[in-house]
């Protein structure tokens, strides 16, 4: 069932029939109610076992063996997830149904992800209570509020460089949505809020020295880019070393994207704190698998590589593309997404969620057009953006001791079910026009 909700008025958007079912017994595990890793040997070997046949299956289970789970699960908590008809959320929604819990969904499906239509996407699993509005509207997300036990708050604008000129809605969504959010939080607390920070909010990543001093990696300048110089360097002049990043690194916030994951992370912390409310904020790295959106040229480098490569168009790289990243697949995600919902010590927590790998974007492109049978060159352009990082990649050792996270899924595993989804998808290239608005801006 899907409503739309603006202020005071709802309307049936959609509705998806569950006319049959399989009964399947409930998890009855609850909001902070399990004990540490130990409670979660049996998914995770559940979890191995799906790993060894990833290429060959989905994660998600069919429609018929999900269907009407929540006659027999009556007493299940309620999970909202605000911007959860979107790429991460779906997929979270999907774990969350697998563990015995209900889900509502509150999006606003926009446009720039899901397309002018505003449909339900095919992929939102049917038992999905979806509800249309924006995360802006207190009154439309009072109601969404009504009977939830715990928030997942992923609803925002994504991407470093289209935040850099369309400032005021990037901060409109993120940070007043947020601010909304939470002010109707505090008149209906819930058992727990689980909010969606990034990577972005370390700017450069840690680094060391020849020496092997650690040092926070800065900002690079923009005559530092003019010339190409593309490595961080240290007092003497020699090439910086990257190493993974933990959470105690100092964030240095290089672009307004980062500035209002910051926001929202800082601030879902700060009242949860305030009104005795469990609050785990998770930095996610570069999440990539089904769902993304292919036609949105600010959505993960994956997706964009992919959209171009379909298109048969050379993947565009900036800088020398020997920088690095941590690519993490969203199945890992999902299921972190669940041990910060069940795992008591995450309570007041911020953790790294991410492979522990990294690779260079250079690397990645190349694997990604081997993996689609495209023989294209990916394209150096040698070309900056402004609030654009050198190196970044994750330590989730943090993760690994409190949350019992592990991920199973290994990169070529991963950009394999990701080639397999893509067959029959429509990707447009709007990277171009992208590159376009950046350039026009001095970006």
């Amino acid at each position: 069932m899907t409503w739309e909700i603006t202020g005071d008025s709802e309307r049936i958007f959609h509705h998806s029939p569950n006319q049959s079912c399989t009964i399947r017994q409930n998890n009855s595990a609850l909001i902070g109610e399990t004990h540490g890793p130990q409670e979660f040997i049996q998914r995770e070997n559940n979890r191995a076992a799906l790993s060894r046949t990833l290429p060959q299956m989905s994660f998600s289970r069919s429609r018929n063996e999900r269907q009407c789970a929540h006659n027999k699960i009556e007493m299940s908590k309620r999970i909202l997830i605000t911007g959860g008809a979107g790429f991460i959320g779906s997929h979270v929604a999907d774990e969350l149904l697998e563990s015995g819990y209900t889900v509502r969904v509150f999006d606003s499906l926009a446009p720039q992800v899901h397309g002018p239509e505003r449909n339900r996407p095919t992929y939102l699993n049917s038992e999905v209570e979806l509800l249309l509005g924006d995360v802006r509207d207190e009154r439309a997300l009072s109601k969404a509020l009504e009977g939830v036990d715990a928030v997942y708050h992923f609803a925002a604008m994504v991407g470093v460089g289209q935040s850099m000129y369309e400032i005021a809605q990037y901060t409109s969504v993120n940070n007043s949505g947020t601010a909304v959010l939470l002010q109707q939080l505090i008149k209906k607390p819930v058992e727990r809020l689980v909010v969606a920070s990034s990577m972005s909010v370390y700017g450069e990543g840690l680094y060391q020295t020849d020496e092997g001093e650690i040092v926070d990696g800065s900002e690079r300048g923009l005559e530092q880019l003019r010339k190409h110089a593309w490595e961080l360097t240290s007092r003497e002049g020699k090439d910086l070393q990257p190493i993974a990043t933990p959470e105690t690194k100092t964030p240095s916030l290089a672009s307004v994207y980062a500035l209002s994951k910051y926001d929202q992370e800082r601030m879902s912390l700060l009242i949860g704190r305030a009104y005795k409310m469990p609050t785990v904020a998770l930095r996610f790295f570069n999440v990539y698998g089904p769902h993304q959106a292919l036609s949105n040229p600010y959505t993960g480098v994956l997706a964009i590589f992919a959209s171009q490569l379909l298109n048969n168009n050379a993947p565009s790289i900036f800088e020398d593309g020997l920088q690095r990243r941590d690519f993490v697949s969203v199945h890992d995600v999902a299921h972190a997404c669940t041990l910060a919902l069940e795992v008591p010590e995450a309570a007041d927590e911020v953790f790294n969620i991410g492979s522990g790998e990294n690779f260079t974007v250079r690397e990645v492109a190349r694997r990604m057009g081997a993996a689609v049978n495209k023989q294209i060159e990916p394209e150096i352009t040698g070309k900056y953006r402004v609030g654009d990082i050198r190196h970044c990649f994750s330590d989730i050792t943090k993760a690994r001791k409190i949350l019992g996270y592990e991920p199973i899924v290994s990169f070529d595993e991963g950009l394999e079910e990701l080639v397999n989804w893509l067959e029959g998808e429509v990707a447009v290239d709007k990277v171009t026009q992208a590159k376009a608005e950046l350039a026009a801006r001095g970006l």
